[in-house]
């Protein structure tokens, strides 16, 4: 594994699996570029050494092989205007095959070529070693920039590095950072270590949360997932999100986390409403006395002093899920509170990590990306290294 930032690209047609996954509305307009804009600095790096970037991706998932609507000529636009006027960005209408052959080898330094959807082809999801092969001669250095897709065993992202020396394949600026910010979590977290663990389901976050009492002083679980431990505890909760099937789950770590000298907080107080809806009567509850006909869709303002306490006390947070239904303006308190104690702990020289789709989507839409240390564009790769599981993508580059 070669350095990325040290590497000189020069004469050097370098491969970058990226993830430029992103959303498109019925008009193809990109609704969210996160995606694109974090591997920009990579892209830039490569090009500004004296090399080329063919960028290879998936989009969407397209069930029979080419559709219009998942193709990444949609995108070229938006990555033209990314990279900027200087720069000439070509578009392959396959990913492998003569045509992307020929495109690949007239590309000079400084050129971009973006390949077509890698997922039109079934042999990608399948890690097909002859794909892979494919693949791996448009290019004669490797680089993984997609850190979303490190934890999926396809061609393009756990595959292809057996096809490059170990000098010419690396992690990309992102995949770099993402890594070392999930690392410095994970095995250099200095104490007190605060994990906030939201989100609907219990049964998502077990691992994670096993995991992390092995690491973490405090563990915050706040979302609907909260009612479940709240329940097996012999709280009322009304009509709050349950899962019954996983309360002796949520008991067993309750007691983990005590033999660990973990402590786990459960929000003392909810916002409950008389229905899932942004029009529905509200009002605060403790979170184990909530009337029959009401449930939880917050958490309530003693909940958010005690937690804001716990945040402003710890030296390292790792944030992944909301605190509630926060894309309702009604039931988003509890989750702009802790993201404003999140970025006033970062301010006080706290090591932030937040991680999860819907966590990054309240940093942004509370206007905090640039106020904590690490935003992850990973999701379910973020939490499966958080579980303890060994990515193949970044295996196969390491």
């Amino acid at each position: 594994m070669s350095d990325f930032s040290s590497f000189d690209f020069t004469g050097h047609r370098a491969l970058v699996r990226v993830d430029f996954n992103v959303p498109l509305d019925d008009q193809f307009n990109i609704t969210d570029d996160t995606r694109m804009t974090a591997t920009i600095p990579t892209i830039k790096k490569i090009l500004e050494t004296g090399g080329s970037a063919i960028l290879m991706s998936h989009l969407g998932r397209p069930k029979d092989g080419p559709a219009d609507k998942y193709s990444l000529k949609h995108l070229v636009k938006h990555l033209q205007e990314l990279l900027g006027a200087n720069t000439k960005v070509f578009f392959a209408d396959d990913c492998i095959g003569d045509q992307a052959g020929m495109n690949a080898s007239m590309l000079r330094g400084g050129e971009v070529l973006l390949l077509e959807n890698l997922r039109f082809y079934k042999e990608e999801e399948q890690g097909d070693k002859g794909f892979a092969e494919k693949l791996s001669k448009l290019g004669d250095v490797y680089v993984n920039d997609a850190f979303g897709t490190a934890h999926r065993a396809h061609a393009s992202t756990a595959v292809i590095a057996e096809f490059f020396p170990k000098d010419k394949r690396m992690f990309g600026l992102l995949m770099e950072a993402e890594v070392k910010s999930a690392e410095k979590v994970l095995h250099q977290s200095e104490k007190p270590f605060c994990a906030i663990i939201g989100g609907a389901k219990v049964s998502d976050k077990i691992l994670i949360i096993e995991n992390l009492l092995e690491r973490a002083t405090d563990i915050i679980i706040g979302g609907g997932m909260a009612y479940t431990f709240l329940k097996a505890r012999g709280g009322k909760i009304g009509n709050s999100l349950c899962e019954d099937d996983r309360m002796d789950t949520a008991l067993e770590i309750l007691e983990k986390a005590r033999q660990k000298n973990v402590s786990i907080h459960l929000p003392e107080t909810s916002v409950i409403a008389d229905k899932f809806a942004a029009d529905a009567n509200s009002k605060e509850s403790p979170s184990d006395q909530i009337p029959d006909g009401w449930m939880g869709l917050d958490i309530g303002g003693k909940a958010i002093g005690i937690f804001s306490e716990i945040i402003s006390k710890s030296k390292t947070i790792l944030w992944n899920g909301p605190m509630g239904v926060f894309e309702m303006d009604k039931f988003a308190a509890g989750t702009k509170a802790i993201a404003l104690a999140v970025a006033d702990a970062t301010a006080n020289g706290a090591f932030s990590l937040v991680g999860g789709g819907d966590s990054v989507a309240a940093v942004n839409k509370f206007n905090l990306f640039d106020k904590v240390s690490y935003v992850s564009t990973g999701g379910g790769a973020l939490l499966e290294y958080f579980e303890g599981k060994e990515l193949p993508g970044i295996a196969a580059i390491k």
